[in-house]
């Protein structure tokens, strides 16, 4: 590209000797911009004083940097943090009207910034006012909050009372673990409350403490509680109903839930071939509508009795079949049949050298019975088996034999199986009931109706991004810090992370679905392909390349800026976040900016 220069520019570039600075930009101002939106820094400002001899940036900006860092970078560690300063610090002061040394990002005091994070009383008030503040900045609804844990896994040696602990994991049960428990506001799926708990912790208990502080800081009646079954406990439910709000979530097979959801399926099962089960369309990504579930509901009164006396209120049970899951557990189911009726026929194999064969019958249905619990098809398929026995006679001792010579027999027994059969009556049987579960809500049928209530528990991957994201982009795991008041400030900081790209993302989003447009050329691999949609990943992408270059003389006088003229794609994601000069304030630079 080619740049018209002054004439004054010009003259002194032909006389002194230049120095040319260049700066990856890149998402960082974009980033840096939103969190400004967002009162980040001011939030945190306000709930981590500075100490009176505390020179450089305050905690609030501090934070605000090191996140832009890690959000571009995918890396927490500290010790990257001052090489990347160093390569933007022109850039960064230029955002954020700040002076940016190196010092403000030594171990030390990133270190004290998570210590100060790691203190319920600090992070609870933070969360708090973070949430007022972005909910009324950018008109965020509330109506239904998501509450769901999860795990983090690292390399650390387990200490008593410690952070880190063993527990039950879907990540790695191997090693020691954290959990973290968070609530996300629909439909933006912002994290309004977390928190870091040792691993071995219980979910059951988590939710009312994040309930508790979801209250407090909404302060707003009626809200509509989802969560998974654990959320289902009786006492959560009792809580969630006095204190005027609403909850959804499914019964687990505990108690004495399998016994009346044996009745409760088979009325299901007469309702469907009376015809009477209401049907629950949905409309996909392709505008295509199917069958997403059917299915019926009762109201019954919900009792719980304490020292204090008893609690009523009234609930209704929902119990659906959906056909997608019905069809998966029994592709499952065959899949599990056909397996174990492999394992059962090779029990049994033709005599031949290394093959062990059964000899005793005992034996045999104890191996069969086995595989069948192991593969949950017990009752599914009936096995023969025959007894095979085979006499062989020798004379006694040694030498060649004659008419006179004892003689001995001996009979070597086996048992062998003849046929592995389906139980087909029993197997429809089961399959009948498969695609059935039941939710519970105290909400009435004119606030959630079945149909709503299908449809917004459908949407409980929502809160699951936060965890995906904090384990895909920001790479939670494994954690590179070992204290215990470093493992929380950090996972506390990179939640503050995913909120900044939640906002992004439904920001964006929201602006698209008002104006019924899309964006193109967000995808790499096709260039046209248009998007209502987009993530908040594709949209940093997008300004992947974009690069800052100064001009000064060797006594350090700026004589011209440059910066990479952005795309069309870029002003109109720009526009749609209403950050329409970020960009521009780094290549045209503020002097009365005191910096």
């Amino acid at each position: 590209m080619i740049v018209k220069l002054d004439k004054e520019v010009q003259e002194r570039f032909n006389r002194e000797e230049l120095v040319i600075i260049t700066e990856r930009v890149d998402d960082v101002a974009l980033l840096i911009s939103k969190m400004i939106k967002m009162r980040l820094h001011d939030v945190l400002d306000r709930h981590i004083p500075r100490h009176a001899r505390q020179k450089g940036l305050s905690w609030g900006w501090t934070a605000v940097i090191w996140l832009a860092y890690i959000l571009t970078e995918g890396d927490h560690r500290k010790v990257e943090v001052q090489q990347y300063i160093k390569g933007m610090q022109n850039t960064l002061r230029d955002i954020t009207g700040q002076a940016v040394e190196l010092s403000d990002f030594d171990d030390d005091r990133l270190s004290h910034l998570l210590t100060h994070l790691s203190k319920k009383k600090v992070w609870h008030a933070v969360e708090s006012d973070l949430n007022k503040t972005c909910i009324e900045v950018f008109n965020l609804p509330k109506e239904v909050v998501r509450y769901d844990p999860t795990t983090v896994s690292g390399y650390h040696e387990v200490r008593d009372e410690g952070l880190m602990q063993f527990g039950q994991s879907k990540d790695d049960p191997s090693l020691p673990q954290i959990k973290l428990a968070a609530a996300s506001l629909d439909p933006a799926g912002i994290p309004l409350a977390t928190q870091v708990v040792s691993g071995e912790t219980a979910d059951d208990g988590l939710y009312l403490r994040l309930i508790e502080r979801v209250d407090e800081s909404l302060n707003t009646p009626g809200l509509l509680m989802v969560g998974d079954c654990k959320m289902s406990a009786l006492n959560t439910r009792m809580n969630i109903a006095a204190g005027g709000h609403f909850y959804l979530s499914p019964l687990p097979l505990t108690g004495k839930t399998p016994e009346s959801m044996e009745k409760w399926i088979a009325d299901g099962n007469i309702k469907d071939m009376e015809g009477t089960l209401i049907p629950v369309f949905r409309v996909n990504d392709r505008n295509k509508t199917s069958l997403a579930a059917c299915g019926y509901e009762f109201e019954h009164v919900q009792t719980v009795v304490d020292d204090e006396g008893s609690i009523e209120w009234e609930e209704r049970v929902l119990v659906l079949c959906s056909p997608a899951h019905a069809e998966k557990q029994a592709g499952g189911l065959e899949r599990r049949l056909e397996n174990a009726q492999c394992k059962i026929e090779a029990l049994t194999p033709p005599r031949g050298r290394g093959k062990r064969q059964i000899t005793k019958e005992e034996t045999l249905i104890e191996a069969a019975g086995r595989i069948l619990k192991e593969h949950k098809v017990t009752g599914l398929l009936d096995i023969q088996y025959e007894k095979e026995t085979e006499t062989k006679t020798s004379y006694v001792g040694r030498g060649r034999g004659s008419e006179n010579r004892e003689q001995k027999t001996e009979e070597r027994v086996r048992y062998q199986i003849t046929a592995v059969t389906r139980n087909e009556k029993e197997i429809s049987v089961v399959k009948r009931n498969f695609g059935w579960k039941a939710f519970v809500t105290n909400a009435a049928k004119k606030e959630l109706s079945l149909q709503d209530a299908v449809l917004c528990y459908r949407n409980e991957y929502r809160v699951e991004r936060i965890f995906n994201r904090l384990k895909s982009r920001v790479n939670i795991a494994p954690l590179y810090v070992r204290r215990d008041d470093q493992i929380a400030g950090l996972t506390y900081l990179l939640t503050l992370g995913i909120r900044v790209l939640t906002l992004i993302e439904f920001v964006c989003r929201r602006s698209l679905k008002t104006d019924k447009e899309s964006l193109q050329g967000l995808h790499p691999e096709n260039r046209q392909k248009k998007t209502d949609k987009p993530t908040a990943e594709r949209i940093l992408k997008a300004f992947d390349g974009v690069t800052l270059t100064i001009v000064c003389s060797r006594a350090g006088n700026e004589l011209m800026r440059f910066l990479t003229p952005l795309s069309d794609l870029q002003k109109e994601i720009l526009k749609r976040l209403g950050l329409d000069a970020c960009y521009r304030q780094i290549e045209i630079r503020d002097t009365g900016s005191g910096v």
